[in-house]
C-alpha cells in the first residue's frame, strides 16, 4: 500500500529554543498514521509575526512540485502570528490539495475525499486569532515592564561598553539580514519582520561593515 507522503514544519522564535519536542511528536503521529515524512523544515530565530518566512517557502515548494499531501505542524501558532499570513498559507495550501494538520487539536485541514474540512477552517480561524492575541499581550507586557524599570531608573539594555558583534547580530536578526539582501526598504523590513526601525538599521550597518 502506497504512504501519503508529508513534511513537518517546526517554528521557534529564538535560536536559543529547540525544535526536538516538535519534531519528535509529529514523527510519532506520522509512524502512527502510516505517513511517510520526505521532509523536515526548521525555522529557528523566526518571528511568527514576520512575513519573511523560509520555512513556509519551502514547504510550499514541496506542496507545489507535488511532493507531499499534508504538512504536519504542532500548533497553529507555529505556521504564523500574523492573520494574514497564517490565513494566506492555508489558501496556497487547499488550491494545491495540501491538507494541514496540527497535532495539539489533532485537526486536518481536508477530508479525506479531498474536501475542505469545514471544522477545521473555523478551528484554524479561532486559533490563528489566539495566536495573533497572545503576542500582542506579550509586546504589551514587556513595554509595560520597560516603563515601569524607566520609572524605577534602572538602566536598560546591554551594559555600558558592551556590544554585540557584528555576525552575531546578522545571525541573530537573519529575517532582517535575507530582506536587506533582497533589496527592502527599511521600513518595510521593519514592518515584515516586527522589529524595530533601529534594530533593521543596526543589522543592515552590520552587514556593510562586514562586506
Amino acid at each position: 500500500m502506497k504512504t501519503i507522503p508529508v513534511a513537518i514544519l517546526v517554528r521557534v522564535s529564538t535560536a536559543k529554543q529547540e525544535t526536538d519536542r516538535q519534531i519528535s511528536e509529529l514523527q510519532q503521529v506520522a509512524e502512527a498514521k502510516g505517513w511517510t515524512v520526505i521532509e523536515t523544515v526548521k525555522e529557528h530565530g523566526v518571528s511568527g509575526s514576520s512575513q519573511v518566512r523560509p520555512g513556509l517557502d519551502r514547504v510550499l515548494e514541496l506542496a507545489e512540485a507535488g511532493k507531499i499531501r499534508k504538512i504536519l505542524v504542532h500548533e497553529v501558532s507555529r505556521i504564523a502570528r500574523r492573520n494574514s499570513i497564517a490565513h494566506t498559507f492555508l489558501d496556497q495550501l487547499e488550491d494545491l490539495k495540501v491538507s494541514l494538520y496540527w497535532h495539539a487539536q489533532g485537526i486536518e485541514t481536508l477530508l479525506p475525499n479531498g474536501r475542505r474540512n469545514p471544522g477545521a477552517g473555523i478551528m484554524f480561524s479561532l486559533l490563528a486569532e489566539m495566536a495573533r492575541a497572545e503576542k500582542e499581550t506579550l509586546v504589551e507586557r514587556i513595554n509595560s515592564g520597560l516603563a515601569e524599570a524607566r520609572r524605577k531608573g534602572k538602566t536598560l539594555g546591554r551594559p555600558v561598553g558592551s556590544s554585540m558583534d557584528a555576525k552575531a547580530l546578522i545571525a541573530k536578526h537573519d529575517d532582517i539580514a535575507r530582506a536587506v539582501r533582497a533589496g527592502k526598504s527599511l521600513r518595510d523590513i521593519a514592518a515584515r519582520t516586527g522589529k524595530g526601525l533601529a534594530t533593521v538599521k543596526r543589522v543592515k550597518a552590520a552587514m556593510k561593515a562586514k562586506s
